[in-house]
């Protein structure tokens, strides 16, 4: 068996995937010579073997389980939500301790990526995915059978640690399956669901809650992470090419009996450690070195913040102002889901956007274009959050404030499917590393955020409390404005940006 040499454009096109990371040795120029004329590098996938080439069903079968098992892990934290006064009863502990369950899991699953999501970039997605994806399942027994809060709260932790791969590595799977020009519909799908799934796990929580233990929360929890599991294992393969590469040498070199060739990634991790270490370091890296990605990353963290702070505003407000019980108040958060909708299917109007930016640019679609869902989706969430605070008097019907969520529900929608492509295209060769930081911003964020909504809501009120975050959103909301026009001229600086 021997591999052919590969034309122009797909020279062009692995060489993009295949780069290595940032502070390795890879940018010698002795190194790259060397790679160019030695005839046993493995260095390119035949049609068969590139996912990029799959059917389009097989690679939405991929997309759609890795997505469903991003909104499993994601409900996971939300659904902690009304089980709290159980858990504040049964353990003997007040409210702000309980609350802990849902900023616990949030903070593994802001932690978890920084680990997870640049290992995916040494061992491939699937890996990453069983493995996470088995402890996840397995940790998820404690926390349903804690004896108290002690091992409740600890594997809470370690839960939305394990999980955490969905919020990043997934990512990097979809920019595996699709290029530039067909990233977006699948890209809007695994958007939707890590959000939408906070927003189903009050609704869930609420009817168990009304009638169950809240015990019964995680072990229907358990029973979906099965399901999702054996999905995982069945139906999803390794898409990450330079670890396709590594598994076509070790091939290669089994059929032919010739030890010398070789694939890139065997040899970036002669030293697995300090690859490991680099990968790790590059989150960070980004999020001090890299402007635009740190801003919009802030962004980002404050608009899922927010989110999760409505996770104890909207019982307080609907359960006070409205006598709402707890199945009611899980009903309350429709709304939001309903604008998350309602955003998607807008979907088919920016596919026709983006091909129109193609044709103009021969076939080529700039990152910073996939900003401008970024700036209706800004324009939305203040608009949604001053309707919902000028709503919430007890004299106002409950449908308002309700309907007031839906413009904020489809603005977190177009913001996240904005920098979520933005940065799998802008940072392609490190595309998971980008995803990792953007998810530890937003789960340090979203953890924090809850822990002061009754505190704040107590102090400021039920109107000046959101009107407050309504306000804090339209600081923020020129950034995508700003950097559709600038950002070109910042990627040509950047360390990390694709050019």
């Amino acid at each position: 068996m021997h591999f052919k040499e590969s034309n122009k454009l797909d020279k062009e096109r692995d060489s993009a995937r295949s780069d290595k990371p940032e502070g390795s040795d890879a940018g010698s120029q002795d190194s790259v010579l060397q790679r160019q004329i030695d005839p046993f590098e493995v260095s390119h996938l035949e049609r068969e073997e590139d996912p990029e080439y799959l059917s389009t069903a097989r690679k939405w079968v991929i997309v759609v389980c890795i997505s469903s098992a991003a909104t499993c892990v994601a409900s996971a934290s939300s659904m902690a939500g009304f089980a709290e006064e159980g858990v504040s009863r049964d353990f003997h502990v007040g409210k702000i301790v309980s609350i802990l369950s849902i900023s616990f899991y949030i903070l593994g699953l802001g932690l978890g990526p920084l680990l997870i999501g640049p290992l995916s970039e040494v061992y491939g997605r699937n890996l990453v995915y069983r493995v996470s994806y088995t402890t996840f399942f397995a940790l998820n027994w404690p926390v349903a059978f804690a004896p108290d809060i002690s091992v409740h709260l600890i594997f809470r932790f370690f839960t939305g640690f394990c999980g955490s791969a969905f919020l990043s590595v997934a990512g990097g799977s979809v920019s595996d399956l699709f290029n530039d020009r067909t990233v977006a519909n699948p890209m809007a799908l695994y958007t939707i669901c890590p959000f939408i799934g906070p927003v189903l796990g009050p609704l869930i929580s609420g009817f168990i809650n009304q009638s169950l233990d809240w015990r019964w929360t995680y072990r229907i929890l358990l029973i979906w992470t099965f399901v999702e599991l054996v999905a995982l294992i069945l139906l999803v393969p390794e898409t990450y090419p330079p670890v396709l590469l590594k598994r076509k040498a070790i091939q290669l070199r089994r059929e032919s009996g010739d030890n010398r060739y070789w694939a890139a990634l065997e040899r970036d991790s002669t030293h697995i450690g300090h690859a490991i270490l680099v990968s790790c370091a590059r989150p960070f890296q980004l999020l001090f070195f890299d402007h635009m990605a740190f801003l919009l990353d802030l962004w980002n963290a404050v608009i899922l913040g927010i989110l999760y702070l409505t996770f104890q505003a909207f019982p307080l407000i609907f359960g006070t102002l409205h006598g709402f019980n707890t199945q009611s108040s899980g009903m309350s958060f429709l709304g939001i889901g309903l604008g998350m909708v309602m955003a998607v299917s807008t979907q088919p109007f920016w596919n026709r956007f983006t091909k129109r930016l193609a044709e103009q640019n021969d076939g080529n679609v700039p990152p910073e274009s996939r900003l401008v869902m970024g700036e209706v989706g800004g324009v939305l969430i203040p608009i949604g959050l001053f309707w919902f605070a000028f709503t919430t008097y007890p004299a106002v019907p409950w449908i308002v404030p309700i309907i007031a969520s839906v413009p904020f529900g489809a603005g977190i929608y177009f913001v996240f499917t904005s920098t979520f492509t933005y940065t799998v295209t802008a940072y392609r060769p490190i595309a998971a590393s980008a995803m990792a930081a953007n998810s530890a911003m937003r789960s340090t964020f979203a953890a924090v955020f809850p822990l002061f909504a009754r505190a704040m809501y107590d102090r400021l009120g039920y109107v000046g409390a959101t009107a407050l975050l309504a306000g804090l959103t339209t600081v923020l909301a020129p950034l995508p404005f700003i950097f559709r026009r600038i950002g070109a001229r910042v990627r040509e600086h950047s360390r990390f940006a694709h050019r």
